[in-house]
């Protein structure tokens, strides 16, 4: 590469010998910089969502390629949000897309130094085990003077953020059907 291209090619030759003095148009952009491209622009699709963090609501935009999520943003026409994300929602794309993210089920045994990890299908049936044994144990049909309680207080449940209104319902609703009383969320607390 010679001398006088080296220069041609320096943004501020450009900017002072080109129709751009401020160095806010051609003179600033690289050849690099012209040929970028959005990953929005190369989406296959596009999905709207609802933002997992917390109990608002705000509408999202994921934009998918090669059934892959290549970017999250704000959905202009969510009435909660007009197309704006906090910045833990601005970030979500790391909560599907992270290298940290754990994709199995991991599991310590009582007294146990150790993780181990499970199938899905067994961690399932430990949790629905432990579940109708608590229930089974701690299931109260009535109190002292006769009067119907049908509840057990052995179970109780704690919810997230992440849960859309949908998955909240369904959760209520067995935690209610299984005679739970003691059913929060963390978006109320």
């Amino acid at each position: 590469m010679g001398v006088r291209t080296w220069i041609e090619g320096w943004p501020v030759y450009r900017q002072l010998t080109g129709t751009d003095p401020l160095g806010r148009g051609a003179a600033a952009q690289s050849q690099r910089s012209k040929e970028l491209t959005a990953r929005t622009e190369t989406a296959d699709r596009v999905a709207k969502s609802v933002c997992p963090y917390c109990a608002v609501g705000c509408g999202q935009r994921v934009f998918v390629k090669d059934e892959k999520v290549v970017q999250i943003e704000g959905d202009p026409d969510s009435p909660i949000s007009r197309g704006r994300l906090c910045p833990k929602g601005s970030a979500s794309k790391s909560l599907v897309t992270s290298d940290r993210r754990q994709q199995k089920v991991l599991y310590r045994r009582p007294y146990g130094t150790e993780w181990e990890s499970l199938d899905l299908d067994t961690a399932m049936d430990m949790i629905a085990d432990r579940v109708l044994a608590a229930r089974e144990q701690t299931w109260e049909d009535a109190d002292a003077d006769g009067r119907p309680l049908n509840r057990t207080l052995g179970i109780s449940s704690l919810g997230g953020a992440t849960l859309d209104n949908e998955e909240n319902y369904i959760i209520k609703k067995l935690f209610t059907a299984l005679g739970a009383i003691q059913i929060e969320n963390q978006a109320r607390i």
